[in-house]
């Protein structure tokens, strides 16, 4: 029946483990579903999160008590990594029973790549250090995808990631070097809003300085763009017009187009957009392969093509345009070990098995950075 509907109810479920009986027990669970069960659904497969192995008995007892086979009750131990469940899954034969309730025929799962990508991360073979610039660093969930997307950068180089989260608040120009200290790599995130701004400017002014390899995301990328134009151009003032409407130079703006543009999120640009690397890139198709892109975005303010002139006579690469040449999409620094400036976020297409190329190259020029600093 289950099959002809296409539809499988799976339970989750906590089986707590007493230690001062030596026993797990079942009645939350048995509760849970008789709770389910009272709204109209019917779990065709349980799953038990325990921290100690579900024994044959406890696990007929599920069964019995919550209307299923035993063998449609599976266990969910503690895993040293959420990337470790999925083969703790197949191990159980959960995958294969729900294929068959589906009346999904498929072959023998493969996972010998997935099992190495877990190897790698929980065997690493050297640390790296990357301080993540922000202003939502009590709250690290802000920033979930982008710590994610480092660990796979780091999976790729047999590394572990260890992030140093650092207020963007208390950077200044004449701290940075201590709050960077022994960081192989300087990571400035997204954001909106004006707090934390000159902390951020701090952060990247530090990095193109010393030599650290750098990653600038969204708003990363404009505080990148705002930095080189202050201290390496000599404009005084310069920022976005974001957040400073009345910046003699708002190298940062909104685009002409926009400025009539009153409706709600008429401004934004949203979702995926295609990217072509220029002659003049170096980092970035490097990482990528490829000479023509699309990435996913989520921002109001642009690279003002007034200051193109300027900022590229000084040094700084436009390496990626829009297809219409019209918007800046990515910035390097040539000179520099490893610079890179983003508009869009590249995070959110990073996987374990396959680590999105710009951090799996920031991982790569930090390792190399920390490594050469020792």
């Amino acid at each position: 029946e289950v099959g002809r509907e296409n539809v499988l109810y799976i339970h989750v479920t906590l089986v707590p483990y007493i230690s001062a009986a030596g026993e797990l027990k079942t009645k939350p669970t048995q509760h849970s579903v008789k709770e389910l069960t009272g709204l109209g659904i019917q779990p065709d497969i349980i799953v038990c999160r325990s921290e100690k192995a579900l024994t044959r008995d406890v696990r007929a007892k599920i069964g019995l008590f919550c209307n299923i086979p035993a063998d449609c009750v599976f266990e969910n131990l503690n895993a040293r990594s959420i990337y470790e469940v999925p083969l703790m899954i197949h191990e159980e034969g959960m995958d294969e029973r729900v294929c068959r309730l589906l009346g999904i025929p498929a072959p023998e799962a493969d996972l010998t790549e997935w099992r190495g990508m877990v190897e790698r991360l929980l065997t690493p073979e050297r640390d790296v250090r990357i301080a993540i610039v922000g202003k939502y660093v009590e709250l690290p969930d802000a920033y979930l995808s982008i710590v994610e997307a480092l660990t796979h950068g780091g999976i790729a180089h047999h590394a572990k990631v260890r992030v140093e989260w650092v207020a963007a608040e208390s950077v200044t120009p004449e701290n940075a070097a201590e709050k960077l200290a022994g960081c192989g790599g300087v990571l400035v995130p997204g954001g909106f809003g004006e707090r934390g701004l000159e902390g951020k400017i701090a952060a990247v002014q530090y990095a193109r300085e010393h030599g650290v390899p750098f990653l600038g995301i969204c708003l990363g990328m404009q505080m990148a763009v705002v930095e080189y134009a202050r201290h390496v151009l000599g404009l005084t003032g310069a920022h976005t017009s974001e957040v400073d409407p009345n910046t003699p130079y708002p190298v940062i703006d909104l685009m002409p187009d926009q400025r009539d543009v009153t409706a709600k999120g008429g401004t934004m640009r949203l979702g995926a957009y295609p990217c072509r690397f220029t002659p003049e890139a170096v980092r970035a198709p490097a990482a990528y392969g490829a000479q023509e892109i699309s990435e996913r975005h989520r921002h109001r303010y642009e690279f003002n093509n007034d200051y193109r002139t300027v900022l590229t006579s000084k040094g700084l690469t436009l390496a990626g345009l829009s297809p219409d040449g019209h918007l800046v999409e990515v910035v390097e620094l040539p000179e520099h070990p490893w610079f890179v400036g983003v508009q869009f976020h590249p995070e959110f297409k990073s996987r374990p098995n396959k680590a999105h190329p710009l951090f799996r190259e920031f991982i790569r020029a930090a390792k190399r950075y920390r490594e050469a600093s020792l």
